[in-house]
């Protein structure tokens, strides 16, 4: 784990023929055994947006630098400082999705997944 500490990520995103690039840097990573779980302490650099990007970006950003699956990651905290373009977060990692589940309070686990487009009643027919 401490080889992977104040290490760059680059991490390209294509979204509506724009491209985005974001630049994180692991903070800290600690091990929490207890929760079966890491906590990441990380930070975004978003200059070519200017804006805070969104938090399911910034979790796919995150599980490709971490080489990991984005469901196993839920991003806690997620801020911008004032003034930069610059944002700082916390993400919790875990072994498994159950686990996740057992420990993360519901309000993140919502937060963390992507909202569902609402369905079609099908009228004509």
């Amino acid at each position: 784990m401490l080889e992977k500490l104040n290490k760059k990520a680059l991490y390209q995103l294509n979204t509506t023929n724009e491209e985005t690039l974001m630049e994180i840097k692991i903070l800290a990573d600690n091990e929490n055994t207890l929760l079966k779980r890491r906590e990441v302490h990380f930070q975004v650099e978003h200059k070519q947006t200017g804006n805070t990007p969104p938090r399911l970006e910034v979790r796919k950003a995150l599980a490709t630098a971490l080489k990991l699956d984005s469901e196993l990651i839920f991003i806690k905290k997620f801020k911008t400082r004032t003034g930069t373009n610059t944002a700082v977060g916390i993400a919790n990692v875990y072994d498994s999705g159950e686990q996740a589940k057992l420990v993360e309070p519901e309000y993140i686990v919502k937060r963390n997944i992507p909202p569902e487009k609402p369905k079609e009643e099908e009228a004509k027919g």
